[in-house]
């Protein structure tokens, strides 16, 4: 393992700012794996922690291909998770939506760009992604309907779902996206969560990414099999939002199963205590996204459901 530092910029108040990267192997350019490009996303930085942590191993054990060389970059933005901001701390700005940077431009630009440079020649890409809504996801890979994203490369993660959308005009200054236009095979992976962390998730997600670079050949690390995958689309997608603002009490979490009419949620009046909606399933399917901040205003999506016809 050689550890490199991707960028660095001085700081007026604290430490330099610094983006460290792990690298493995040796030969071609085969995966690059990125964390927590944002402040909150405490699973994803977990994640590419043990990730470096069992990739030391394997490298120990000779286990990865003499031709593929294999980076991590746990977190590429330490500021702001340790200020505890999600985007940039100084002008509240999104790394994830600068891509492919500028080098003479702002700071988040500058920083984009740095990255891109070290991620854009490698074979895949692998994105450790958050939604911008507070919530639990059933943990799956999601792909921007390009026309270069490959499906069939995204069974190999065997996680339950594959979640294809089509792009919309923000999508392109993301990582994903920019990776794709540059003949990069970009996956982001949902790890179930963002600002809080779950070890079984997590695990979960580790040897989905496993799978992958074992079925790849790019190391030698036999997992345990995990899901046939599920193509869906927004098609497939029924969402469920509230009528009212209060207290958000959940009933069902991500993974589960419902029938149309399942209570799904109570609606909280935060004087009285009175129940102000019942939200109940306007379809059979499985829980794929469920919001759990307690507090919610109205026309908020706290639920997005995998309809089973």
């Amino acid at each position: 393992m050689e550890k490199k530092i991707i960028y660095r910029m001085s700081s007026p108040y604290r430490d330099e700012f610094r983006i460290s990267g792990y690298e493995f192997g040796e030969g071609e350019k085969t995966v690059a794996i990125i964390g927590a490009m944002r402040g909150d996303e405490i699973q994803q930085q977990y994640v590419c922690a043990q990730i470096v942590k069992r990739l030391m191993k394997i490298e120990n054990d000779g286990k990865i291909d003499k031709g593929c060389k294999i980076l991590v970059i746990p977190n590429a933005n330490p500021f702001s998770m340790n200020l505890e901001k999600r985007f940039w701390s100084m002008d509240n700005t999104d790394i994830n939506r600068m891509f492919p940077g500028y080098d003479k431009g702002e700071t988040t630009q500058r920083i984009a760009a740095a990255l891109f440079d070290t991620l854009k020649n490698y074979t895949y890409g692998i994105q450790l992604a958050s939604f911008y809504m507070p919530g639990e996801f059933v943990p799956h890979v999601r792909m921007l309907d390009t026309g270069y994203q490959d499906t069939a490369d995204a069974k190999f993660f065997e996680l339950p779902y594959i979640y294809v959308r089509k792009p919309r005009p923000y999508d392109s200054t993301m990582l994903n996206y920019n990776w794709q236009i540059w003949n990069t095979f970009a996956f982001s992976i949902y790890s179930g969560l963002t600002n809080q962390l779950n070890t079984d998730l997590a695990e979960e997600t580790i040897h989905a990414i496993f799978r992958f670079m074992n079925s790849k050949r790019i190391v030698t690390d036999l997992q345990r099999h995990g899901y046939v995958s599920e193509i869906v689309t927004d098609d497939n997608h029924v969402v469920v939002q509230s009528k009212k603002a209060g207290i958000y009490t959940k009933l069902v979490s991500a993974n589960h199963a419902v029938e149309k009419g399942d209570l799904l949620a109570r609606i909280i009046d935060p004087y009285n205590g009175d129940t102000l909606d019942e939200i109940l399933s306007p379809c059979k399917g499985i829980v794929f996204f469920a919001h759990y901040r307690p507090l919610v205003l109205e026309d908020t999506i706290i639920f997005r459901i995998i309809e089973v016809k």
